[in-house]
Formats: C-alpha cells, sequence, structure tokens
C-alpha cells in the first residue's frame, strides 16, 4: 500500500520544499495540498467539522504554486490536490495548469477534484450554489478537450472552447470510460460524501473517490463498484484513495483488506519540526 499525505500548507507552516524532500527520503509516495483561495469572514456557512474554522483554511497557499516547487526538488514523489476547487476556477487557465504541472514532473499529478463546502467562496468566483455539480462537470469537459491530442473544441452550459492549440500536454496516457471514449489528463480522483450522485459522476468522468477521513468504506465501496460496472467501467480499474486519515494499525489493516493501494494521511498544519515528528511517526506504515 502507497503511503501519501495531506498537509495545510500556509505561510506559517514548513515549507513546500522542506516537506517534499522529507518525503521522498522517508519512502512516501505522495503529497497532496488543499485549495481555498479566501475565506470570507462574514459568513453564513458552518465549518465542515463543526466548531471554529481553523484559522489555516484562510491561509492556505496555492496548490499548484506549491506543488510546481515540490516537483523541483523531487524525483519519484507524486504531487496532488486534495481538493480543487474547479467550479470556481476558469476551466481554460486550470488545464494549463494541471497540463503543465503534469509535464514538468513527468506524470506525477493527480487532480482530486470536489464541490466545495463554502457557499460565501463560491459566490464570490461568481457560482450559483446550486449549479457547482454541473459546472465541475461541465469544466472537466472543457478541460479535457484541451488535453485531447487534436485540437478539440467544448460548447457547455458554463464554459466553451473552440479547437485550439493548447500544449504542454499531460504526459499520463489516456484511459478508457468506455469503448471509444478515452479519459484524457491526470488521474482524478472525485472527493466527497459517499451518495448516488457523487458515486454516478465517479463514473462518468474520474479515476475514483477520495473519500475524506476513510470512513464507512465497508457499505459505501461495493455500492461504488455497482455504479462503476453500471456504467461500463473496468472493474479492475477503480480506485479508492482514503484522504485525511488519522492511522491506526487496525484502521490500516482494513484498507488493506478492502483492497485499497494508497492512503493519504493527515500532517499538522505546523511548522518544521512539528510536521516532521509526526511524519516520523508514521514511518511505522510504511
Amino acid at each position: 500500500m502507497r503511503i501519501a499525505t495531506t498537509v495545510f500548507l500556509t505561510d506559517r507552516t514548513v515549507t513546500p520544499v522542506r516537506l517534499a524532500r522529507a518525503l521522498e527520503e522517508r519512502g512516501f509516495s505522495g503529497l497532496y495540498l488543499p485549495e481555498h483561495t479566501h475565506i470570507p469572514v462574514s459568513r453564513a456557512t458552518a465549518a465542515p467539522m463543526g466548531g471554529e474554522l481553523p484559522e489555516e483554511y484562510g491561509r492556505t497557499l496555492d496548490p499548484f504554486v506549491a506543488l510546481g516547487q515540490a516537483a523541483a526538488v523531487t524525483e519519484r514523489l507524486h504531487l496532488g490536490t486534495g481538493i480543487t476547487l474547479v467550479a470556481q476556477h476558469d476551466p481554460i487557465g486550470l488545464a494549463k495548469q494541471a497540463a503543465t504541472l503534469d509535464h514538468l514532473s513527468g506524470g506525477r499529478v493527480t487532480l482530486g477534484i470536489g464541490y466545495g463546502w463554502n457557499v460565501e467562496e463560491a459566490a464570490d468566483h461568481g457560482v450559483e450554489w446550486r449549479t457547482r455539480r454541473e459546472r465541475v462537470r461541465d469544466h472537466m469537459a472543457l478541460m479535457r478537450a484541451l488535453w485531447a491530442p487534436q485540437a478539440t473544441g467544448h460548447e457547455g452550459p458554463y464554459a466553451s472552447v473552440r479547437p485550439s492549440s493548447a500544449h504542454p500536454k499531460p504526459v499520463q496516457a489516456p484511459r478508457e470510460l468506455a469503448p471509444g471514449r478515452p479519459l484524457y489528463g491526470p488521474r482524478t480522483l472525485i472527493g466527497g460524501s459517499a451518495g448516488p450522485k457523487l458515486f454516478a459522476a465517479i463514473a462518468d468522468h474520474a479515476d475514483g473517490w477520495l473519500p475524506i477521513g476513510g470512513r464507512g468504506l465497508t457499505e459505501s465501496v461495493p455500492v461504488l463498484r455497482r455504479s462503476w460496472e453500471a456504467a461500463g467501467r473496468d472493474p479492475k480499474t477503480l480506485q479508492v484513495v482514503p484522504y485525511a486519515v488519522q492511522p491506526t494499525p487496525g484502521k490500516m489493516g482494513h484498507y488493506a483488506e478492502l483492497g485499497l493501494e494508497e492512503v493519504v494521511l493527515q500532517l499538522p498544519s505546523a511548522p518544521e519540526e512539528e510536521v516532521l515528528r509526526v511524519l516520523d511517526g508514521f514511518a511505522q506504515y510504511l
């Protein structure tokens, strides 16, 4: 099982360069970074974990800039977002960012995507909340058009692009959604809570699921597998990657029994000394 990590990197924590080097030296497989452009101070949206929203949410580094630094000082470390708020981006620009990072890193990128939780943050980006799922699907379709080897256009309800020259292309090879339906671009995992809407989206346009916290997988993974196979996807290709996990030996053993091949462990948003201390504690799971 591959053991990756995630952390809220901020202007007060360990730097991307120091953390990436430490991860690769110790044999961890990857680094995933979250995204928030800003957190409106006046808001009605409750924090997803309950209580007060931790300060690091409003201090988070841009994940693509930080992962670019991590790519430059490593050779094997996989680089992921967890998650990219796709609806809040110009998809033409996001396609360029993701393809450039995949190109410069030699194909090491995982694009973790999702729908978000902060209504006010999304509104400042011009996103009407009820449309966010459809926007993500439409934006991803446009991005994949730009990642296609031939000039391909896309016209959708929320975003359009004419057939264009768009390079660099992602390094990662196309996968098959179904016969005749190639999936272009970096490995894509969708984050979110188990449910029919989420599982239908995963089966429709992703490589797998990024379940936050990793709870309830005994019940939910078989349901996702049924949705995946009903969509004509190869059952061997489904990827489920528990995310932001606080590990225990029993929990990690359970994931192995479920046949999962990667787990992303949660590091504290903290200065270098504390992060490395926790990282060394995670070494038992490598």
